[in-house]
């Protein structure tokens, strides 16, 4: 769920009630003007992100965000408020990931067949490859891209969301505990009380995950080949988990500009943020349906999340979003219904125009992926547009009509690694540890007690993480070494230009405007193409391929 805690405007004075605030500093001011102008705003400053320029602070003083953004040092404040996914009921939510049951070290070459006379390995098919037909889609497979260039630890992803199970068999090999940080802090308000929490604490350690998204997430970029499950886009590269999301699978505003600092000073290549920023779905710099503190705060929102985004990509890290799941298209959105919902119940509907920007994906210098189902169809929920579509993916479609008898069914999404405890804890397994729903599989050939489990699931959240393995093949193939943090590098904007050359052409469908034949939606539910075949907004520049991107610079 995306939440926010809503604005005091209209209160004055003090309360006892402490609240915490991220403050953007005026480019140039110095800290200690700040911390000045914080104290004189009845404020006290918890810490500083140098880099951008962004400072937490806590105060009871109800007025805080007006008193100190009236001083020459701060540009703007904002409540510190998470962003993030709604329930897999509310469709109109543009990063429901529906969950299909209804419920809310290195590969090594242990995966690949040595041949004579020093030819490259052939990978072996991981157990569940032909049910992934994500990965055929963008010709990430045992026959094709693996067998060019199935990347290596020399390439490090940051996944920017829930965290990462780092026991799943599935994940560990390619994770990087050492470098992996938790950003986050459970809010008992959204994650439950800390007591509950399986360590008893509101402080998690940085290789769980209590929601099942980032690990989703992660998998699908760099699954091993270790013939157990399945194998993600890349399934050589490093894994990080740079956390910015509550269990619940809700974010906050400062973990998420902390952890893109973090990921540009440890030499991340590229990033994956499927999920977009609260609180406000759309932020408005000058909405008249806003209050003029409510303003304030989404111009900070979106400088801060701007700056933080370039400092990221200025030290060469590729930045990808997921586009969203309201099926809206972005450069023509009209009404806003999700904002504001922290507490929760109390969002309200809003009109909006293109003037205002879903952070991250409408940054500068933020890639964009759009979803498709297994027949090619623009997934029934994916945003669009051809103001933001840069490139497409799998992300799967549960209603897709790819052949009648797999209609709403899981072999329509995207299947990929799934926390044991999870599927514990939403009753998924049977007392001997199988599946009791078709939306879990388990992979036990390592014996009973060594189970893997997978989830299928789908989203734009689903879709991004392809282009972001296909990101990380092009700087296995094409990167220099990385003189400061070891490994290899690469500009964004080259892997961007690889990223999107090497798509493959998808044009619109004709006729241009698509109705979904579909009896669980209305009528309406429409989406309009516009562009050509080499650019348009259901696909932008065309489908990630992952065997054509790997392909060494001649």
């Amino acid at each position: 769920m995306a939440l926010i805690v809503p604005l005091t405007a209209g209160a004055a004075g003090r309360d006892n009630t402490k609240q915490t605030y991220v403050v953007l500093l005026e480019r140039g001011a110095s800290i200690d003007a700040a911390r000045q102008a914080v104290r004189r705003a009845d404020g006290r400053v918890l810490s500083v992100n140098r880099k951008v320029g962004v400072a937490t602070v806590r105060s009871s003083n109800a007025d805080f965000v007006g008193d100190v953004s009236r001083t020459a040092a701060v540009r703007g404040a904002a409540h510190n408020r998470p962003v993030g996914e709604a329930p897999a009921d509310q469709v109109t939510d543009p990063f429901a990931i529906e969950r299909m049951a209804g419920l809310r070290a290195r590969a090594a070459g242990n995966g690949y067949v040595r041949r004579r006379g020093g030819e490259r390995p052939a990978p072996l098919e991981e157990p569940f490859a032909d049910l992934q037909w994500d990965m055929k889609a963008i010709r990430a497979t045992a026959s094709r891209s693996y067998r060019r260039q199935p990347g290596n630890s020399d390439v490090r992803v940051g996944i920017l969301d829930t965290g990462i199970d780092a026991s799943h068999p599935d994940i560990a090999p390619n994770f990087n505990r050492a470098l992996s940080r938790n950003f986050t802090t459970d809010d008992p308000l959204i994650d439950g009380p800390c007591a509950e929490d399986p360590d008893g604490s509101c402080t998690d350690p940085a290789d769980v995950d209590e929601d099942g998204h980032g690990t989703h997430v992660a998998g699908t970029v760099a699954a091993p080949i270790n013939r157990l499950g399945m194998a993600g886009v890349a399934p050589g590269v490093e894994l990080v988990n740079i956390r910015a999301g509550q269990d619940s699978g809700y974010f906050f505003l400062k973990p998420s500009v902390d952890a893109l600092t973090y990921a540009a000073d440890i030499g991340v290549d590229v990033v994956n943020m499927s999920y977009y920023i609260d609180p406000w779905l759309y932020n408005c710099a000058a909405n008249p349906a806003d209050s003029p503190e409510e303003q304030l705060e989404q111009r900070t929102i979106i400088q801060a999340t701007e700056r933080a985004l370039a400092y990221a990509r200025s030290r060469g890290v590729t930045l990808v979003s997921a586009e969203g799941n309201g099926n809206t298209d972005l450069g023509k959105p009209v009404t806003d219904v999700t904002s504001p919902d922290y507490p929760p119940e109390n969002e309200r509907e809003r009109a909006i125009d293109n003037s205002c920007k879903s952070m991250p994906l409408e940054a500068p210098g933020v890639v964009g992926v759009t979803s498709f189902g297994p027949s090619g169809r623009k997934a029934y929920y994916s945003d669009y547009g051809v103001e933001q579509a840069d490139v497409s993916a799998p992300g799967g479609d549960r209603r897709d009509f790819f052949g009648t008898p797999d209609y709403d069914t899981p072999a329509n999404t995207i299947i990929a690694p799934y926390p044991k405890s999870l599927a514990i804890l939403n009753e998924e397994l049977n007392p001997d540890g199988t599946p009791n729903t078709p939306f879990v599989l388990a992979d036990c050939s390592r014996g009973a007690d060594q189970c893997a489990y997978y989830q299928y699931l789908q989203g734009t959240s689903m879709a991004s993480p392809h282009a972001v393995g296909v990101a990380a093949l092009i700087v296995a193939s094409r990167g220099r070494r990385d003189r400061r943090h070891g490994g290899l590098t690469l500009s964004p904007r080259t892997v961007e230009k690889v990223l999107k050359g090497t798509a493959r052409d998808r044009p619109c469908p004709e006729p241009r405007t698509f109705t979904y034949p579909d009896p669980d939606l209305t009528p309406d539910h429409t989406a309009v193409c516009e562009g050509t075949a080499e650019f348009n907004g259901f696909y932008g520049h065309g489908t990630v391929d992952a065997y054509a991107a790997s392909a060494r610079r001649r």
